[in-house]
């Protein structure tokens, strides 16, 4: 469900203190019946199982195929056009103790990398010759004890070719995008196997989850 950008900034996130320059493209709300405060690393979990076992809808392969077929073929995707290219990793902003949350931790295999990793709060990271982006999860209290996954989608377009892009890219993240995702998440909580939460250091950390086809529903 698509809620208002203050049900991100009025949250007491790490990420408010180096994003300011940064706008708030998308937040989204997963429902995630029965979670308690101590679930998030087990929702990480679960939507990493979801992205090895669940196949999108056929339109969201086809629109991505077509999104990395234009970057191949226009140099969007390019190291150049990335992060330590076209502009700095947001690690470079973080205080000490963020920035250690990722020490030891595998490399990502997709185009995110992971900035930083808490109990209730992560961040990864993208860059591409259209935009900077964000995607922060948080676990919020939603009344009763329980618990639910917001995500929010933070962008810095790259001059008018970037904010033309996420116009023109706008409709299909809401009408199909966005829609498949929550359906992938939702499912992924509601058929996570019985697990512990794993170890918050080095490579057993549940990895977080990707978008579809590895790229940010708000970037593309």
């Amino acid at each position: 469900m698509r809620l208002p950008r203050s049900a991100h900034t009025e949250q007491p996130w790490r990420i408010h203190e180096f994003t300011r320059d940064f706008r708030i493209e998308d937040v989204w709300s997963f429902r995630t019946p029965g979670a308690g405060p101590d679930d998030f690393p087990v929702m990480l979990t679960a939507l990493r199982v979801a992205y090895d076992t669940v196949k999108e809808p056929a339109v969201v392969r086809f629109l991505f195929a077509v999104r990395w077929k234009l970057g191949a073929l226009l140099g969007w995707d390019t190291p150049k056009a990335g992060l330590g290219g076209r502009v700095s990793t947001l690690r470079d902003r973080l205080p000490y103790d963020l920035a250690r949350t990722t020490e030891g931790a595998a490399p990502c295999s997709d185009p995110f990398t992971e900035v930083y990793l808490l109990d209730r709060e992560a961040a990864r990271e993208l860059a591409n010759k259209t935009v900077h982006d964000i995607m922060h999860l948080g676990w919020v209290p939603v009344g009763d004890g329980e618990y639910e996954l917001r995500m929010a989608a933070l962008v810095k377009p790259n001059g008018w070719f970037g904010r033309l892009y996420m116009a023109l890219i706008a409709p299909f993240r809401y009408l199909i995008v966005y829609p498949a995702l929550t359906r992938q998440w939702e499912r992924a909580w509601r058929d996570r196997a019985l697990m512990r939460p794993a170890p918050r250091s080095g490579l057993s950390r549940p990895p977080l989850p990707h978008g579809p086809r590895d790229s940010s529903p708000a970037s593309g």
